[in-house]
């Protein structure tokens, strides 16, 4: 198996601080650990733990602008806050070196209707440009989430992974790159193991649940065996990261999805 599995803290074992599940998910045989909210963690105890456990952190969320999910407040779609959003990956940054952190989230904010079209695009293409180099000098990818509107994030603009790798490819940075949510883009999309394996280069991350319902790989429609199996055909070498809410023993879902796995 090329890539490394993760779980989302809070979704998968239901714990609002990391630190308390790092020695479960070692347990169970995980390499790293992800969760929401870089700066709500005692970044000394998680590093201290996960040293004790041999556990990574693979992946937080940042901070202000750079973390809205919704259709509405303030977002890097937006140009008039370009210098708040870069200010707020920054110091998501300072948190993740703090904390050892792999990757950060970027998520892009609401659609603004009142824009002319293709604004929002290249404001988040320069937000990203703008901070990019911050990202490459404390060594710690931002991976840019494109989030489905029908039945989650209704108003968020960001819902293409195709224009997520546009935004990359024009960034043009190693430190940026696509998170390709499965589940959010079999809602959106589908079509997901061929968009997966043909657009590889553009994907730094990698998210997991089942639909409907974002739960636990094998709830739903979703052939994940043979997802696993084409992208790790692919090369893909990255973090493969569970996010789904368990219907079953969380341990057990993690069992299965090692199971799937090539």
């Amino acid at each position: 198996m090329n890539f490394t599995i993760s779980a989302n803290t809070n979704m998968v074992f239901g714990v609002d601080d990391p630190v308390d599940a790092v020695a479960t998910a070692a347990d169970l045989g995980l390499d790293a650990i992800e969760f929401w909210g870089i700066d709500g963690v005692d970044t000394e105890a998680l590093r201290e733990r996960c040293a004790e456990h041999d556990v990574a952190v693979s992946a937080s969320t940042c901070l202000g602008v750079a973390a809205n999910t919704q259709g509405e407040g303030p977002g890097i779609t937006d140009p008039s806050l370009h210098d708040e959003a870069v200010d707020d990956i920054e110091r998501s940054l300072e948190l993740g070196r703090e904390v050892g952190v792999d990757a950060l989230v970027v998520t892009v904010g609401p659609e603004q209707d009142d824009l002319p079209p293709g604004t929002e695009h290249r404001a988040i293409v320069n937000v990203l440009r703008d901070a990019a180099p911050a990202a490459e000098e404390a060594g710690i990818d931002l991976v840019v989430e494109p989030l489905n509107h029908p039945v989650d994030h209704g108003g968020y603009y960001l819902d293409s992974s195709y224009e997520a790798y546009e935004i990359v490819d024009a960034v043009d940075s190693p430190a940026v790159s696509v998170l390709f949510d499965i589940y959010h883009q079999q809602i959106t999309e589908g079509n997901v193991i061929q968009n997966l394996t043909e657009h590889v280069e553009f994907v730094g991350y990698v998210h997991v649940a089942d639909v409907p319902g974002r739960h636990e790989p094998g709830t739903g429609e979703l052939n994940y065996e043979r997802i696993f199996e084409a992208l790790d055909d692919a090369g893909y070498d990255g973090y493969v990261g569970l996010e789904y809410a368990p219907v079953d023993d969380a341990a057990e879902t993690v069992e299965h999805v090692y199971d799937i796995a090539p």
